[in-house]
């Protein structure tokens, strides 16, 4: 009787260590694979250099276009570009033009 109640007690706490072990194994492992994890730290930090980059090209792109815009304004429409817009826009030519055209291979 007392040799049951030894070996329960020892059992007892091998449990007890296995279910510690498992419970910081566990938390371990998320810490590392987790949606919070450091996997995924490394991820969102990738993400966040594509997507400054993608945004500093928007920037320029929108500066460009800002730009355009301002030379149609009223103030500062240069009729000689309006014409060229047009036409390349329309594929027209002016009659004084001189055109070559260049067949394709």
């Amino acid at each position: 009787m007392v040799k049951h109640t030894r070996l329960k007690s020892i059992l007892t706490g091998l449990v007890l260590y296995a279910l510690a072990a498992m419970m910081i194994s566990y938390f371990g492992v998320n810490a590392y694979t987790g949606k919070y994890g450091l996997n995924a730290r490394q991820e969102l930090d990738q993400e966040i250099v594509a997507l400054t980059s993608e945004l500093v090209q928007l920037k320029k792109e929108r500066t460009k276009a800002e730009q355009r815009v301002a030379l149609l304004r009223s103030g500062g429409l240069d009729p000689d570009m309006l014409d060229e817009r047009a036409r390349y826009q329309l594929d027209y030519a002016h009659p004084r033009d001189l055109v070559k055209v260049i067949k394709p291979n």
